[in-house]
């Protein structure tokens, strides 16, 4: 194990950090090695929960560094903590590690072939949502930061998360099981950030935003119980799917008729629903499934309390039995940006990018479970820009999406980014 002081001299002939060119230079000289390990971990994704390999990739890196390293951390997850030998604040920076049941079809020279198991299939995987970005972007920080110990005080806490994208069915997972399993209080961390990678923002360009940045989720299931009869005797029976649509049109009148939508967006969606198996048998019963998105969590709230409203009010007219589920397997909060912290390290991201490339961004209705750590500490998520600046925005491949493309450009501005909120951080 190397030690802190050969280190130093030893990682690409890093020196101390002194000014901005300094920086940047640093950043510029291992951009190779980042994107390397980018492509490397591209091309050999994991699902939720079961990042084995991209664990161990992680931990050796850390440990080559002389970071202390945690494994098994929620399953899979790595924490390394590196303590400058200075009194200061202890600050965590977080990536994700999970890729996404999805096929590859970017046509990239280092493009997943990987294949994996979900629900019991056998289904590729992809890196579709950037988290091999975020990961290289860390260890890229975690390197400079290890190399000048002396250029902040306090500890840093890298929290490499397992199962953003939700734990197998079952299990649990990703930072939710991370907090409950004490890696917060067991560090004393003080605060906590995060950075996304965006396929429709300009490469390098980091947005931001005060209070909620992204949405909380919870998807539901509800059961339509009514009593089977055939199809041309509707009058024999209770029918479950005429009760059902009649639920799925009240449902969504909710945001369009109940929530106050110029304090805050929200979404209630019914994404699949199922009953019957001929076209002349009324069946017995309806399953449907949703999700709900809000900004707020007072609208949240609201239209938990209206959805078992509407819920009691079809059932009683319908004369069906239904049964709500809510929340059904993913309950995840707001991510909330510390309005207090995001002012104190907004001119830290704009030093990183130039004033130009920082703008405040609109809240999205998509949902991160970085905001388990918000609940705990004051933390910040910021979004990066991955979009070729050849590409429109609206050509750009969404995330979650076979096409997805983010560039190797981007990531120099993340890990400069995580390395100034530690070296720079407001005291």
């Amino acid at each position: 194990m190397k030690t802190m002081q050969t280190l130093a001299l030893s990682i690409l002939a890093l020196s101390t950090v002194s000014s901005a060119d300094t920086i940047k230079e640093q950043v510029a000289s291992i951009e190779p090695q980042v994107i390397e390990w980018r492509h490397h971990l591209h091309q050999n994704p994991e699902l939720s929960n079961r990042e084995f390999e991209t664990a161990s990739y992680i931990a050796e890196h850390l440990s080559s560094l002389g970071i202390e390293v945690e494994t098994g951390v929620a399953h899979t997850g790595v924490v390394g903590i590196l303590d400058s030998g200075k009194p200061g604040p202890t600050i965590g920076l977080r990536a994700d590690m999970d890729a996404l049941p999805v096929l590859e079809q970017t046509g990239l020279d280092f493009a997943s072939t990987a294949m994996g198991e979900y629900n019991g299939e056998a289904v590729p995987v992809m890196h579709a949502c950037g988290h091999d970005t975020h990961v290289a972007m860390l260890m890229g920080a975690a390197e400079l930061l290890a190399a000048n110990t002396d250029a902040f005080s306090g500890k840093v806490v890298f929290l490499f998360q397992p199962a953003e994208e939700g734990a197998p069915r079952g299990e649990e997972g990703g930072a939710e099981l991370m907090v409950k399993e004490g890696v917060l209080e067991r560090h004393n961390i003080d605060s906590v950030f995060g950075i996304h990678i965006s396929s429709g923002e300009l490469m390098g360009a980091i947005g931001y935003r005060e209070r909620g940045i992204m949405a909380s989720v919870q998807d539901f299931k509800i059961i339509v119980k009514g009593q089977q009869v055939h199809g041309a005797y509707p009058w024999g029976g209770i029918d479950p799917i005429v009760a059902s649509a009649q639920l799925i049109n009240q449902l969504q009148t909710i945001v369009s008729r109940e929530a106050e939508l110029i304090n805050a967006g929200a979404v209630v969606t019914v994404g699949a629903i199922h009953g019957g198996v001929r076209s002349n048998i009324i069946p017995e019963e309806v399953e449907m499934l949703g999700t709900i998105r809000t900004l707020d969590p007072n609208m949240r709230d609201q239209i938990w309390a209206a959805m078992h409203r509407k819920v009691a009010g079809v059932a009683m007219a319908t004369r069906t039995d239904i049964e709500l589920i809510l929340p059904y397997s993913s309950n995840y909060p707001v991510t909330f940006n510390d309005p207090a912290l995001t002012r104190a390290v907004l001119p830290i991201a704009r030093r990183t990018a130039g004033d130009d490339m920082v703008f405040e961004r609109n809240a999205v209705t998509g949902a991160e479970d970085f905001s388990f750590f918000q609940e705990k500490v004051p933390g910040v998520y910021f979004f990066l820009g991955g979009r070729n600046p050849d590409t429109a925005p609206e050509d750009a491949p969404a995330h979650h999406t076979p096409y997805f493309v983010v560039e190797d450009g981007a990531m120099k501005t993340g890990v400069e980014l995580f390395y100034r909120l530690i070296t720079e951080y407001p005291q």
